[in-house]
């Protein structure tokens, strides 16, 4: 685990890490409340195999903006660098943002996965962690500390190169179950994934059902007991307004005051057949698209 405050050698390091295929990183930011927030530290993995922390490098940045500058120039635009991270927009609005390539988020990744696979009330880098890791004990406690204050206490080090742990051994966990999910179709075992959909249809046209229904019971009786919300529902309500305007009412409007509402209208079946054979003298533009419906053998008997 080490803690690099020598401008020289981390500018030594930033070379070292333009050789790396895969760079884990994190970041911890001093004032990030404030409107002008500082890079206080970057963490570096470039090994995710590395569970004792020796490959993890903490690089104290806070009073050097052009090791910053320079980080961003040779590691963070660098395409031939992937370069991982944990809500990475966050992480990105110090480190080069949209200028930034080859990035990839876990948060992103984890959100793709669904839920019967990863099945986490949040997203959050302790969560992942515990759920697909298995690491206990995660305290947080420190990630709201003062980061711009020198010298750094030991918990807050110890803080800093452990989410570089946790990150690198979610993303291998992610490809894992991203593969999973991914597979090949003209390979896929049809027979297998036919039985597994039977096995668990029953059971899921009882749960939705009773999900919905009870839904529906929550909502009125909070509505029926005016209760706003509870500890795990919160009523809102919400108005949608439809304007309408007679078409021939817009029409002479468009005309009258030479306004320029030139766009293209999509014709229902009832418009087009409204329109007969005046739809030849239109400039009509049809698109195409072709999309398939999934029909169980039992639903299409029944209809």
């Amino acid at each position: 685990m080490p803690y690099l405050t020598s401008k020289s050698e981390i500018s030594s390091l930033v070379v070292e890490y333009t050789k790396a295929r895969t760079l884990w990183l994190d970041t911890e930011v001093a004032e990030y409340r404030n409107k002008y927030p500082k890079l206080s530290l970057i963490q570096v993995l470039d090994d995710p195999t590395d569970l004792s922390g020796d490959r993890i490098f903490i690089l104290d940045v806070l009073e050097f903006p052009d090791i910053i500058a320079d980080f961003i120039d040779k590691i963070m635009i660098n395409p031939n660098i992937k370069k991982v991270f944990h809500n990475a927009s966050y992480d990105l609005k110090l480190l080069g943002n949209k200028k930034a390539k080859n990035i990839t988020c876990t948060l992103e990744m984890a959100k793709k996965i669904p839920y019967y696979l990863l099945p986490v009330p949040n997203y959050q880098l302790k969560t992942l962690a515990a759920e697909l890791c298995h690491f206990g004990n995660i305290d947080k406690t420190e990630q709201s500390s003062d980061w711009g204050q020198r010298p750094l206490t030991e918990e807050q080090i110890e803080y800093a190169y452990l989410d570089c742990i946790y990150l690198a051994q979610i993303h291998q966990r992610l490809i894992e179950l991203n593969d999973q999910i991914n597979k090949e179709p003209t390979t896929e075992d049809l027979k297998a994934l036919t039985s597994r959909y039977r096995e668990i249809e029953h059971q899921w046209r009882l749960l939705n059902s009773e999900f919905e229904h009870l839904q529906e019971r929550v909502k009125k009786a909070m509505q029926a007991q005016n209760v706003s919300e509870t500890s795990d529902f919160k009523l809102t309500s919400y108005e949608r307004a439809t304007v309408k305007v007679p078409f021939a009412e817009l029409v002479r409007l468009v005309e009258s005051q030479d306004l320029n509402l030139d766009f293209p209208i999509t014709l229902t079946q009832k418009l087009q057949k409204d329109l007969g054979e005046n739809l030849e003298h239109l400039s009509v533009d049809i698109e195409k698209n072709t999309s398939w419906r999934l029909i169980p053998k039992t639903q299409e008997d029944e209809q």
